[in-house]
């Protein structure tokens, strides 16, 4: 056990290592200076201009601009953005990390509730024309658009009915109001751009949760818990759920990254002050510091829910353990 867990996680930090690089390089392949934004509204005389180069390091060669890289990452140090005046990118980064943990894990939680209650319900009248209708309707949701969708709740919910609002995470005149009045202002901000992200997510969860529960459902151990004749509820939830629960776990893990990746196109669509937005900010500037950092978050939690993924099915599953 301690073998596979070693062996996964050094292809893990292989995994994190090859990403980074190809971003890195990738990155500096796309046309385009990193300083134009600075000399966009007034001139800026060569030899200032060469000092903010050496300042950022982009003056070095490639090689050494990715060895100076990967030694900050080392360090915990992502460098200084350029568009904002030389702040530290991890500062920026943990400034508009909160909003984007509220937001995917708020997206997060209502995906799995829904997606469950729909797989199990599914998967308990197979064949059915209800299973046919959610099925239809978890994959045309999952196959929406993300910045479509958010538009048209946007649109519906905001502009023509005016139940909700549609932009930032917390109106400016609230400022110094009590802290209930402040949250349930977040709330109201909230229930938009995450209803969005649930909605284009919950129909995998939905698909992949009827179909272990259909092999759930076919095991042996279910069958004679049926002809012991114990409630079906019981028969659901406490075995045939319970032996669904490792490919679930693991589920979880891959989606985990929507707790940091979240939405650009959500978080642009409602002026959610997260790291999406953060990011999109990034490209239109070409910040490579900046971009780089967000680039590392990302591809750390794409990476760590995936050795989460499979740490969690192999403890739920014994015959896993036993390899």
């Amino acid at each position: 056990m301690s073998t596979w867990v070693a062996r996964r996680v050094g292809q893990a930090l292989l995994t994190f290592f090859i990403a980074a690089t190809l971003a890195f390089f990738l990155m500096r392949l796309t046309p385009g200076d990193p300083l134009a934004g600075l000399t966009e509204d007034r001139p800026i005389p060569p030899a200032d201009l060469a000092a903010i180069r050496e300042r950022y390091g982009i003056d070095q060669p490639l090689l050494t601009q990715f060895a100076r890289f990967l030694s900050g990452v080392a360090r915990g140090d992502l460098g200084a953005s350029i568009a904002y005046n030389g702040r530290p990118v991890t500062d920026l980064i943990l400034a508009h990390l909160p909003p984007t943990l509220l937001l995917g894990g708020t997206a997060l939680l209502l995906n799995f509730l829904l997606g469950i209650a729909i797989g199990v319900f599914q998967a308990r009248r197979p064949g059915s024309g209800v299973d046919r209708t959610l099925t239809v309707i978890s994959l045309g949701a999952y196959a929406t658009p993300s910045f479509w969708l958010g538009l048209v709740l946007a649109w519906a919910f905001g502009t023509e009915l005016r139940w909700l609002p549609v932009a930032f995470m917390n109106e400016p005149y609230l400022v110094g109001a009590p802290w209930y009045d402040r949250a349930a202002d977040t709330l109201r901000h909230l229930i938009l751009p995450a209803g969005t992200l649930a909605l284009v997510t919950f129909g995998a969860t939905a698909r992949y949760q009827r179909a272990t529960m259909r092999e759930a459902l076919a095991l042996e151990c279910i069958r004679t818990a049926r002809t012991k004749g114990l409630p079906e509820r019981l028969v659901l939830w406490r075995h045939a759920w319970r032996n669904a629960l490792g490919p679930m776990l693991a589920l979880f893990g891959l989606w985990l990254p929507l707790l940091v990746a979240g939405s650009v196109f959500v978080e642009q669509v409602f002026a959610w002050p997260g790291l999406g937005s953060l990011s999109a900010e990034a490209i239109a500037n070409r910040d490579y510091p900046l971009i780089m950092g967000a680039t590392m978050l990302v591809t750390g939690a794409v990476v760590a829910g995936s050795l989460l993924a499979d740490l969690l099915h192999h403890w739920a599953d014994p015959r896993l353990r036993a390899t």
